[in-house]
């Protein structure tokens, strides 16, 4: 094949490809608050989910366990609906904890929109439909705790043979940034997971360069996992 040959097929393969161009298309459902709080005394709530598409879709709600706490506490209703464009649906979460909650629990939702968008495309026109996934946090609140604006003040940090050590002895589910440092030195550590659940004790590998440092400087985050700047806390010395 003749270098002229080669020129005329890469033409048209790139004519081809502007031609049949994909156009994408993404649907979302968008939940009205970036975290759901089930309080055990009213045994359940409920948020808005809106259609911003331009078509009618099924809405999918799935409730998923964090690994540290598979306990089937909750429900929803209803777990699929089909929501017109530019619509909502309300969704209920209702607590069927066969035990009073002793401390807060974590959960997680996930709200999904399956596209019910059935017209045909233009000639020449792929069309891509992309269901975008809205996945939240779900906090239940036990009956009688007092609400607490600042959790992460309860955590306990220690230093021990070089390794980070911090532990929640609150009921409080605590949320924070990953990355935290030990200082003076300024050694950084990364947390498995954002977030410190009651009783939980997460203890990170020895690092030699903090051997001496006495605090711990990190990023909590409020309920509703906004970020509210940086916070430095005591760094104990021996085990926690």
């Amino acid at each position: 094949m003749n270098r002229r040959n080669h020129v005329l097929y890469a033409y048209l393969g790139i004519t081809a490809l502007l031609t049949c161009s994909p156009e994408i298309h993404a649907d979302g459902m968008i939940p009205e608050t970036s975290v759901v709080i089930v309080y055990e005394g009213e045994a359940e709530a409920a948020i808005k989910v809106t259609n911003s598409d331009q078509h009618p879709a099924l809405l999918h709600v799935t409730l998923e366990h964090v690994p540290e706490d598979k306990a089937s506490l909750l429900f929803v209703t209803p777990p699929i609906a089909r929501v017109e464009a530019g619509e909502s649906q309300l969704v209920r979460f209702i607590l069927s904890n066969p035990e009073p909650l002793t401390t807060q629990r974590l959960k997680r939702v996930i709200f999904e929109g399956l596209a019910q968008n059935s017209q045909p495309g233009k000639p020449g026109e792929a069309r891509v439909s992309v269901n975008v996934r809205q996945n939240l946090p779900v906090i239940l609140h036990p009956k009688g705790l007092a609400k607490n604006a600042e959790p992460w003040k309860g955590l306990h940090w220690s230093l021990q043979d070089s390794q980070l050590t911090v532990s929640n002895p609150t009921p409080y589910v605590v949320r924070l940034s990953q990355e935290v440092h030990s200082l003076p030195s300024k050694t950084p550590w990364q947390l498995p997971r954002s977030y410190v659940l009651p009783g939980d004790r997460l203890t990170l590998p020895g690092k030699a360069l903090a051997v001496a440092d006495g605090q711990v400087l990190f990023t909590p985050a409020t309920v509703y996992g906004f970020a509210v700047g940086t916070h430095q806390a005591t760094l104990n010395q021996g085990a926690p």
